[in-house]
């Protein structure tokens, strides 16, 4: 057992180090606008007021800017930090890190629960390296924090219908709630949800009102809040709702794009092989398809919303899952070759020197500068123009401009200022 802790801590502390390495980086990579603009709405709470419910963004001229967002507890806890250490970049990207850390050790857990300690560290190790999770969980963005609290809620619901404890139920249906609050499709979650509570139940499942309860308290407060988000859309000039408009099934081109995006810099080759060999592999259990159910959820989220899926950060859910598959193959792989002398050993070195490595690789990307002009001439306007004055930026809809002008102003798009 304590060379199991050990690996953990081992693979969780690194992890970390690894996200912490330019933590205070300017948004200005790959992700800019939507840091940009979760930023903004951080920085507009600590300057005009904490007005929860009224998130306000920067482009929209003279107006007030309030749009419809995810439960804006994230940029809503940043403004309160503002207040004591000022306004860093850190401050916002280190809530994914903290996220991603708290609820490491639950997923392995899950995994170990369900197939076995081997395949639980492999699955950590996969999970915290895969170029996706490591570039999404410094981010200031919703989406690793929401992930992880999906993730934390599946380990407790099992536990719930494993032990029948009301805690482990309360606590799954809190985190449950909350990763759709403040990330709507993370509701994805539901599908293995409803698996395990089939596997459980089967159809005595509408007879139980732990069940129910649990729905109830999962689904109703994500429901109340983004019909309020709709309304403040509705509303108010720009009259936008973030996340709005991504329902559209694309073409194949499409999504043949976001196949070869997934499997070159989201998983990396490595692990998608693996992958796609454990996802057959899966050994027997009563519990066992549940990450076949999720993986089979989210293929159905990207074709549906194939227009929303054009950004990278929506398929972040497929990196639990795909390295809970790549642990099955691993662990497979090894007990075929533990016939032969240190042949388990050698395999495993590959495996994790080709992932380590490609993962380099590919998260190096992720860190090159994509808006530094942008945030330029931020800098330059917030130096020569008054701290009332409004701008337009012929910026492509990216708001690292008005961030870093600490202005209000318009986007100077090709069909018009918007």
């Amino acid at each position: 057992m304590f060379g199991t802790k050990s690996a953990v801590l081992v693979i969780a502390s690194i992890a970390v180090a690894v996200r912490l390495i330019a933590i205070n980086q300017p948004f200005i990579d790959r992700w800019s606008w939507r840091q940009s603009d979760v930023a903004a709405i951080a920085r507009n709470y600590s300057e005009n007021g904490f007005h929860f419910a009224r998130p306000q963004i920067d482009w929209a001229g003279n107006a007030a800017g309030y749009v419809g967002t995810e439960f804006p507890i994230l940029p809503f806890v940043a403004a309160l930090l503002y207040k004591c250490f000022g306004v860093h970049e850190w401050i916002g990207r280190i809530q994914g890190v903290i996220f991603f850390t708290a609820a490491l050790p639950f997923f392995f857990l899950l995994v170990r629960g369900l197939f076995g300690v081997t395949i639980g560290i492999w699955a950590t190790f996969f999970y915290s390296f895969a170029p996706l999770s490591v570039v999404a969980s410094r981010a200031f963005m919703p989406d690793m924090p929401s992930l992880s609290l999906a993730i934390v809620g599946l380990y407790f619901y099992l536990r719930w219908l494993q032990r029948g404890r009301a805690s482990a139920l309360l606590t799954a249906g809190l985190c449950t709630s909350i990763a759709v609050l403040i990330k709507l499709p993370t509701a994805v979650i539901g599908a293995p949800l409803l698996y395990l509570t089939w596997q459980r139940f089967g159809w005595r499942l509408w007879r139980q009102p732990e069940v129910w309860i649990f729905a109830a308290f999962a689904l109703v407060p994500p429901a109340i809040w983004y019909w309020h988000a709709q309304e403040m859309a509705a509303r108010y000039y720009p009259f936008h709702f973030f996340g709005g408009g991504g329902v559209r099934v694309m073409d194949l081109a499409w999504y043949w794009k976001i196949v070869r995006q997934t499997v070159g810099s989201s998983l990396t080759p490595v692990l998608c092989l693996a992958a796609a060999a454990g996802a057959f592999l899966t050994p027997r259990g009563k519990y066992a398809r549940v990450f076949q159910w999720w993986c089979a959820a989210m293929v159905l989220f990207i074709v549906v919303v194939g227009w929303g899926n054009r950004h990278q950060w929506y398929q972040l859910p497929l990196v639990p899952i795909a390295a809970v598959f790549g642990g099955i193959a691993c662990r497979f792989a090894t007990r075929r070759l533990a016939g032969y002398q240190r042949a388990p050993l050698v395999f495993s070195s590959v495996v994790v020197l080709l992932f380590g490595g490609w993962s380099l690789a590919s998260v190096r990307p992720f860190y090159e500068s994509s808006a530094a002009g942008l945030r330029d001439l931020g800098l330059e306007l917030k130096k020569i123009t008054p701290r009332d004055a409004l701008i337009i930026a012929a910026d492509d809809g990216d708001p690292t401009v008005f961030y870093y002008a600490e202005r209000k102003g318009w986007h100077f798009l090709g069909d018009g200022v918007y």
